[in-house]
């Protein structure tokens, strides 16, 4: 879980910075330099991320798979969640738990169960 919020974190930031750097992570999920600093480590290590001489963070192929499919159930999740009279803030945050307990076979039935009826 904490890897899949690493990750997309990183996707949503690199939407809207020219280069991603650790403190810009720190900033956006509220934890500490040194955590933060031994979790990209572990990341880079399994291969999910890169780290220039900069200190640029970019996402591997492996981790943007997984960011884009974390960002996917998140956005889709909260859409539902308003859809069914859900506060914004509150359908963003409960999406964020859903999206990383969730099982595939449960995520695509609602999605296709949405799709099919035209509700988002």
């Amino acid at each position: 879980e904490s890897a899949e919020d690493y990750l997309e974190a990183i996707l949503h930031l690199s939407k809207t910075k020219e280069f991603v750097r650790s403190i810009d992570v720190v900033h956006h999920l509220g934890y500490s330099k040194p955590s933060v600093s031994v979790y990209l480590k572990n990341l880079r290590v399994n291969g999910y991320i890169d780290v220039n001489s900069e200190g640029h963070i970019t996402l591997t192929q492996s981790g943007m798979e997984i960011a884009a499919r974390i960002d996917q159930r998140h956005e889709m999740l909260a859409n539902i969640l308003m859809k069914l009279g859900v506060s914004k803030e509150v359908a963003y945050e409960d999406a964020c738990g859903m999206e990383h307990h969730i099982s595939d076979e449960s995520f695509n039935a609602i999605k296709n169960y949405f799709e099919k009826h035209g509700t988002i």
